[in-house]
């Protein structure tokens, strides 16, 4: 992007960053061919909080739409939620959840965040995982970042069919395609899954 007066420059900034709030400073300082302390100015005369800020907003935002499980039973930091559409969570790998001698995340912390977003995506107070399609591309270390992104490719009836793939920055290390049932409290013990 060239140069741009302080007005549009600001303009286009606030525009930016309510569609993309996950931009850093760095990274709008390039985009708009400023220093990043000018992007921190444009963004105080805007009001618009830094990144740490701007993601716990969206993830207030997104954990308040959630039906279909407990805030505590999503594993990761929910980043964004439609519902019947699109999510996407972020993992940190520490300490507890790496093989001892490997040094690597196990794999179901990996299943358990990419389920819990499929699961998270129906609009439904409660919904059971029916199948999964899954596929471990490569081992995730710790101290990485997973983020799965999950979104709804189908839905009939009280069946979604959703698909989540898990990247370390670029690189994808996980992808899956799961089928999802939306329930009623009722139905859980005594119905059999269409498949």
């Amino acid at each position: 992007m060239g140069r741009n007066s302080k007005e549009e420059r600001r303009k286009v900034l606030g525009e930016e960053l309510s569609k993309h709030p996950f931009f850093t400073d760095d990274e709008l300082a390039d985009r708009f061919k400023v220093s990043v302390s000018t992007i921190r100015l444009d963004r105080g005369e805007l009001g618009i909080p830094e990144l740490r800020e701007r993601t716990r907003a969206v993830a207030q935002e997104a954990y308040s739409t959630l039906k279909s499980l407990d805030d505590q039973e999503l594993i990761g930091e929910l980043l964004e939620l439609v519902i019947g559409e699109r999510a996407c969570s972020e993992l940190i790998i520490d300490e507890s959840m790496v093989l001892a001698k490997a040094r690597v995340a196990r794999g179901h912390y990996l299943f358990a965040q990419a389920n819990s977003l499929a699961i998270a995506l129906v609009d439904a107070p409660m919904a059971l995982t029916g199948s999964v399609e899954l596929k471990f591309i490569r081992p995730v270390q710790l101290g990485e970042v997973a983020k799965a992104v999950g979104k709804v490719l189908k839905r009939k009836g009280n069946k979604y069919w959703v698909e989540v793939s898990v990247h370390v920055d670029t690189e994808e290390v996980l992808r899956g395609d799961w089928v999802i049932f939306a329930v009623d409290q009722l139905d859980v013990g005594k119905r059999r899954w269409n498949r």
